[in-house]
């Protein structure tokens, strides 16, 4: 068979543009699959589980005076707050006596902050300002300058501005509002650090590992991803909770690329069953391992009313009778029967429909869950808070 030369080209360039369609197509169905890949389920981040020793915050405190305010400040019975004013007024060469002292424009507070192992001389930090005597309001207020200690006893932030207050309080003769706590306030980037943290984050030849998960497989799972994704036994579990974590000599002295890699790990974290029960607002948490063996309920509420009245009799007009009051009490009570139900949850659905099915609310939940453990039908550890 001849084939001449335009015959040749045409099916050169089929050619490619099969070639070419085929590879997109490829790339195509690779990126489809990267996105459809399975996610465990019920995973989280290491980072969001555990906490990784010498990262960790410091408390500060420190004890101030905040000026401004427009007659809702601390009264003559708050003694601290004039003696106060009178150290600092000293300190400025301004002779005061304590006891003339009228604070009303004047608060004393405690300030509070927190300070981040990496925080070096320089840096700011955002501020909480409390009321420390019977003021009324912070709003408007501006605090002087208050030194920041650690548990150490020494300085290591110093914090001064002006208050945002997120609420207010008003009062009249016969009425008063108020929204939200207005002797409590936030100074953005109030504080700036005069001392860093004396530890160096690079100088560790180990690390420990602290789960806020207390379960013993979890904590096997931790360690076993560790060594898997550093390629070695480096980590090993000391209890329920902690894991020591050894370095690798080519980590030394420059861990951040290590821990960026180890934090993101996928963990699958397990637990005991559990029941939470708020009564205060009747709330009831069920965990997705709570089981229930095979029992029968009923549950009845039972509702007494008791209403109290007074019936007066009276005499008619121009007799010698006397007015008589008798109590009278009506009582009723109202009970609901309800029917025997047969509840087994194997899973947590069919324990939530079994609960549904006998038309409990929240507080009848509480009883009934109360009497479900007590019966040892309740397999979860009931917790109230």
């Amino acid at each position: 068979m001849r084939m001449n030369r335009n015959t040749a080209v045409v099916d050169t360039a089929e050619t490619v543009r099969t070639l070419v369609l085929a590879i997109l197509f490829g790339v195509t169905l690779a990126f489809g699959a990267g996105l459809l890949a399975p996610v465990e389920a019920g995973a989280a981040r290491l980072k969001d589980i555990a906490n990784f020793s010498g990262v960790r915050s410091n408390d500060l405190v420190g004890y101030g005076l905040v000026v401004g305010l427009s007659g809702t400040g601390d009264g003559t019975s708050s003694t601290f707050t004039m003696r106060s004013m009178a150290n600092m007024l000293e300190k400025m060469g301004v002779e005061a006596n304590p006891d003339t002292l009228k604070p009303k424009n004047v608060a004393a507070v405690m300030v509070t902050a927190k300070l981040p192992v990496s925080a070096k001389p320089g840096s700011q930090l955002d501020v909480t300002v409390s009321s420390l005597g019977d003021a009324k309001s912070l709003l408007g207020g501006i605090l002087l300058v208050t030194p920041m200690k650690g548990l150490d006893g020494r300085v290591y932030a110093v914090a001064q501005g002006s208050l945002t207050i997120g609420g207010f309080a008003v009062s009249g003769t016969a009425a008063s509002a108020q929204q939200n706590i207005p002797t409590v306030g936030l100074i953005p980037n109030g504080a700036v650090v005069e001392r860093g943290v004396p530890f160096q984050f690079n100088s560790q030849d180990k690390m420990t590992l602290n789960l806020s998960v207390r379960d013993f497989g979890t904590t096997m799972q931790v360690v076993n991803k560790i060594n898997a994704s550093m390629g070695g036994d480096f980590a090993e579990a000391r209890d329920i909770s902690t894991i020591d974590l050894r370095l690798p000599e080519k980590f030394r002295g420059n861990m951040v690329p290590l821990m960026a890699s180890l934090e993101n790990l996928d963990i699958s974290p397990d637990g005991k069953a559990k029941v939470v029960v708020d009564e205060k607002t009747g709330t009831v948490v069920l965990g997705q391992d709570v089981r229930l063996s095979k029992v029968a309920v009923a549950h009845g509420n039972l509702q007494i009313v008791i209403t109290e009245s007074q019936n007066v009799s009276q005499p008619g007009p121009f007799s010698d009778g006397s007015t008589v009051v008798s109590p009278q009490t009506d009582l009723q009570v109202v009970q609901q029967n309800k029917q025997l139900m047969l509840m087994e949850g194997a899973t947590l659905q069919e324990l939530v429909d079994g609960l549904n099915s006998m038309g409990a609310d929240p507080r009848d939940l509480i009883s009934i869950i109360r009497a479900l453990k007590a019966a040892g039908s309740l397999h979860a550890e009931v917790e109230v808070i």
